[in-house]
């Protein structure tokens, strides 16, 4: 969508969060899986390293490759992109019922249940939906939400990028973002 006007201005999308209605109930479903998958938290390597800074641990403590790759041809396996590790299958982040980076917390997070999807909103089934939201906090996650496309349309620019490169061979395993590949 890179140089598309998009449709979908801020104060769209803070009216249609506004008829949805939400408040987040502080229930942490979205920071405990009941499936595999289903509380995987993409994370960029910018916000990766917010965490780690506000934290002060490594980057290998906060992220894992993303779980999901394509094998080349020559068998080499190639994932895109990292994701928040999980300790028996909730984020690592979530202690007693909290947030432990709650004010760097990934795009993910700050924006659940709402995701911009082309020209779409999508709601994500949340216990907080049809809750009570001001005007205000409506077209602050509005914004958080224009501003996470772009940081993901950004990011998807800067990993073709790199994929226009050649990448190193040899390697059983890569995982690709936009600050290159790193080998495993």
């Amino acid at each position: 969508m890179t140089g598309e006007k998009s449709s979908l201005s801020t104060e769209r999308i803070a009216e249609r969060i506004l008829e949805i209605g939400f408040s987040c109930t502080r229930c942490g479903d979205c920071c405990r899986g009941f499936s595999d998958d289903n509380n995987l938290v993409m994370v960029s390597p910018p916000e990766i390293r917010r965490i780690s800074e506000a934290l002060n641990v490594p980057r290998d403590e906060i992220a894992e490759p993303y779980p999901e790759s394509i094998v080349l041809e020559n068998g080499t396996s190639l994932t895109f992109e990292w994701a928040i590790r999980r300790v028996h299958g909730e984020c690592r982040f979530f202690r007693d019922g909290r947030c432990l980076v709650y004010e760097c917390r990934p795009w993910i997070c700050r924006t659940y249940p709402f995701m911009i999807e082309g020209e779409e909103l999508r709601v994500f089934p949340c216990s907080g939906l049809g809750g009570s939201i001001s005007p205000e906090d409506a077209l602050a996650c509005a914004r958080d939400l224009l501003s996470r496309r772009e940081a993901e349309e950004n990011e998807e620019e800067r990993i073709r990028e790199v994929l226009a490169s050649p990448l190193p061979e040899g390697k059983e395993r890569m995982i690709v973002d936009s600050e290159g590949v790193t080998l495993l």
